[in-house]
Parts: structure tokens; sequence; C-alpha cells
């Protein structure tokens, strides 16, 4: 049967439990809620997912949690408890998929090795987020993001050479998500054809992810035995191309890809034939070779006009080019207002705007759900499970649930 865009999205009908924390899994499954899964968040009682916490500037919640849990419930669940452990065994039996990052060893100690999962939950696909995949010298390791960037050599070709730097974005988090969810609708996509089976075991590692991101990278450096030092806001592989002062004291991104646009940007922008004519700059090797040389003639240039000038002579003349911009002012971005990529969800602190996902489906616009407060599904999730409402109360009480779920007008009202 088709669904209809408008009413439901493409995973609609798909049942994803999570058991994650800050930000690797809980982007996967940001993901797949926002193509119309259902995903039920498994926190534990005592905090719940720890990037809660990590600051309070949106409404009294986190930055990092509200990015990456809208369209989610929230359970907790003590799953040091056999009762913990049973429920959320009895969630499983509903659900087609498992995504879980927690600490090498957490899932086998709950008894939730991929062997087990398949025995108790034949048709389940369950999904792990590790730092750095199995079988290694490092596979016992705690993994956060920077860590593994630093392990990988991302932070190697970022900054400078003489100041390595992180990227600003939790590059190594965000990507293994997506290739974890990206996995994981390849997986639905293959049952689809087959028909249902045996449940499906997928570890993806943050370590392995980044070093995919690394390829270019680990590429020259197997073929040319050089260790190419980063060039802040340039690249090493191409040249002209970086950031350059403007007369108004702003900063524009320009460059070339090939000898062509070079051809066009020495002659249309800079006006300076000798450059486009001379041997060393005629191919790219040359240009790089030379980058110093090219960089002070466009900084010279783009140092007696003004941006807008700037912009508008790189347009003319096919030259890729931006503005370099803060995060305050990517907030007011006439290409996101405009083409109405902000929204509103709902948080409990109240509604925020939030970016709508990045792929856009014709006929199809993301609900985006709520962020969930710490365990506000609890209830209403049992008692799907057919949990009759004295057992959620001896639960309660014996800690095997978290307290019960207040909105902020509850708790303002006493």
């Amino acid at each position: 049967m088709m669904i209809d865009p408008q009413e439901a999205g493409p995973l609609a009908g798909i049942t994803v439990v999570a058991m994650e924390q800050a930000v690797s899994a809980p982007m996967c499954t940001r993901t797949l809620a926002d193509f119309g899964a259902r995903v039920i968040k498994v926190e534990n009682p005592a905090g719940g997912d720890f990037a809660r916490y990590y600051d309070d500037v949106v409404n009294g919640q986190a930055a990092h949690f509200v990015w990456v849990n809208r369209g989610k419930e929230s359970i907790t669940l003590d799953l040091k408890s056999a009762v913990g452990v049973d429920l959320l065994h009895r969630i499983l039996d509903r659900a087609d998929v498992l995504v879980a990052n927690l600490a090498p060893g957490a899932l086998e100690r709950l008894g939730l090795s991929p062997a087990e999962l398949e025995r108790r939950h034949p048709d389940l696909i369950s999904l792990t987020i590790d730092g750095f995949g199995a079988g290694g010298p490092l596979s016992h390791k705690r993994a956060y993001d920077l860590l593994v960037q630093a392990e990988s050599g991302v932070c190697s070709v970022t900054g400078t050479a003489d100041s390595p730097a992180k990227p600003g974005p939790p590059v190594a988090d965000v990507t293994t998500g997506l290739y974890a969810a990206l996995s994981i609708v390849a997986t639905l996509c293959g049952r689809m054809r087959r028909g249902p089976g045996a449940g499906t075991a997928i570890a993806v590692s943050l370590f392995d992810t980044m070093a995919e991101m690394m390829g270019y990278h680990l590429t020259y450096s197997r073929h040319s035995g050089i260790d190419q030092a980063p060039l802040g806001m340039s690249s090493p592989a191409v040249a002209p191309y970086g950031a350059y002062r403007t007369a108004d004291g702003q900063t524009v991104v320009l460059g070339t890809t090939n000898d062509r646009e070079w051809q066009r940007l020495a002659r249309e922008i800079l006006d300076r034939p000798d450059l486009a004519d001379n041997d060393r700059f005629r191919t790219n090797p040359g240009r790089v070779a030379h980058r110093a040389e090219l960089d002070a003639a466009i900084g010279t240039w783009c140092g007696k006009h003004d941006l807008a000038e700037i912009q508008d002579a790189a347009d003319q003349a096919g030259i890729g080019n931006s503005r370099y911009n803060r995060p305050s002012e990517v907030l007011a971005h006439p290409q996101l207002s405009e083409r109405g990529r902000w929204c509103e969800i709902d948080t409990p602190g109240g509604p925020i705007p939030s970016l709508l996902p990045p792929a856009v489906i014709e006929g199809y616009r993301p609900a985006l759900g709520a962020v969930p407060g710490l365990g506000q599904h609890t209830d209403a999730i049992l008692d799907e499970l057919g949990c009759p409402a004295a057992d959620i109360a001896r639960w309660r009480s014996e800690g095997v649930i978290g307290a019960a779920y207040r909105t902020e007008s509850d708790a303002h009202a006493g």
C-alpha cells in the first residue's frame, strides 16, 4: 500500500528503540524520527541521557540535547533490575530496530549481545555505535568526539601547522550517526525485497567513520609519503583557494578548483594577465607550489574592494565565493529564512526554533515532534504493553522507573 506523503513519513510504521547518550546515536535516531519512525528513548531514571545537562541555555535545557532529540518518546527504566530488563525486552518484542552507543561491554552485561538479541528477537535489527570497532588494540577504550578526531588524524589536518584544531562541529559523532541511519534504512530496504528473516546486527564505529572522512588525506599520504600541513581556511589540494579581508572589514572566501576557473579569476577579476600567462601557475600543482604568491595578489586586490563588489565580480566570472559568517549571523541568514527552513518544535521548556532536516522530499514536510522530557512517556508506553496501573505504581516506588513526569506547568503549579 502506498503511503500518502502528506499523512506519514517514509519510515512510518517503523519502531526504533534507542539506548543512547550524547550525540552519535541520538543523531541516528533523530534522523529516523524525522523520516517518520517512532523512536522510544530508554533512559536511566537517575538522570537519563547525560547530554541533557551539558548546559541550560535553551529555556533551561541543553543545546546539544534539544538539537538531536526531537520527535522521540522517553521512558525511564532501571536496567540494573530484572524487571527493567524484562520490560525492555517486551518493548523490543514490538520493535523493528535497536540503536545503542553505550560504553564498551555494557550491552553484553545486560544480556543484549548480538547473539542474545537474535535469539530473543529474531527479526530485530540491532545497531551498535562504538568508538574503535571490535577486534583491535583500542577496542576497549571509551571514545568521545575529540578523542577519535585526534586518533584518526582529523585534528592534524585542521587549523594550521603550528596550531592544529578540532573542527567546530562534532563531526565524528554526527557523521557516524548519519552512517548508522543510512545502514538501518538500507537494511530495511533489503527486507522489503526479501521479506522478514533473521535479525541483523550492524556495527558502526566513530574511528572507522573518521578514517573514511580522511580518505583524501590518507590516499595522498600513502602515495606521496607526505603529511600535508593544514592551511586554516584553505585547502592543500587546490590553489588559490582561501579567505581574504575586504576593504570594508569583512572576509570573503573564494578560489578556483580547476585551470579554467583560474584563468577567469586572473583575467576577469584581478585583471592580471601576467599571472594567467605565467607557466608556473598554468596548472593546479604549480599554483599549489606557489600558493603564497597567489594569495598575496588576491589579498591585495580584495583589500581594495568591498565585499559586495568582490562577490558581484566573482559571480559574473563564475567563480565560487562566500561570506565568512559567525553562528549569530547564520541565524538570520536569508538563505534559510526565505526558503522557510526554520520551524518550531515543542520542548519541556517551551517551543523553540529548529531547522528542518536537510533532505527535501516533494509532498512531505516532516512533522518534527517534540523534544521529550525525562521519562515523559513512561506510563503511556507501559500502558501500551498492557502493564496494570498497580504494577506501574509499584515499579515506581521500587525505582524500576522514574518519578511520574511533571510538565512545566505542573511544576510551576507546585
